[in-house]
C-alpha cells in the first residue's frame, strides 16, 4: 500500500501584505504542466495567469493557464493577456484543478518562483503591484 505524506503547514506566501488582497475562484488547466521528482503536476503559488482562450474576469468558466512569456494577445503562454496572480500553490496532477487568482494586491517579489514579464506587470499595474 502507497502512502503520500503532504504538509500542509509551510505554504507559501508570495503577499507583501496579506492583508491586502482580493482574490477570485479560478480552475487552473494541467495542460503543460510536467511532474516533479515526487510525480506531482503543480503550478506554484505566485505564478502569472489569465484565461487559456478568453478573459477569465469576463468569463469565469474558462480555465486559467501560465501567462508570462513573450508573445502578442492571444497566443499561447502570452504575458499581455496575463489577469492576475496564484494566491496559493495549486496541485494539477489529476486534472485541472481549483485556485484563487490574485486580482487586486501587493505582490513581494522575493517570493515568486519567477520573475514577472515585464508585459505582465504593465498589464495588472493598478490592479497588482509588485514589490522588492
Amino acid at each position: 500500500m502507497k502512502f503520500i505524506q503532504t504538509d500542509y503547514f509551510s505554504k507559501k506566501n508570495v503577499l507583501k501584505f496579506p492583508d491586502h488582497v482580493v482574490a477570485i475562484a479560478v480552475t487552473v488547466d494541467d495542460t503543460g504542466i510536467t511532474a516533479n521528482a515526487d510525480g506531482k503536476k503543480i503550478v506554484p503559488a505566485g505564478t502569472n495567469v489569465g484565461g487559456v482562450s478568453a478573459s477569465v474576469l469576463a468569463d469565469e468558466t474558462q480555465l486559467v493557464c501560465e501567462k508570462n512569456s513573450d508573445g502578442a494577445a492571444g497566443e499561447a503562454g502570452a504575458a499581455v493577456d496575463a489577469e492576475g496572480v496564484l494566491l496559493n500553490d495549486v496541485d494539477v496532477t489529476y486534472g485541472p484543478a481549483s485556485g484563487a487568482m490574485i486580482i487586486h494586491g501587493f505582490i513581494d517579489l522575493g517570493k515568486l518562483p519567477e520573475m514577472p514579464h515585464a508585459n505582465a506587470a504593465k498589464v495588472m499595474a493598478g490592479r497588482v503591484v509588485f514589490l522588492a
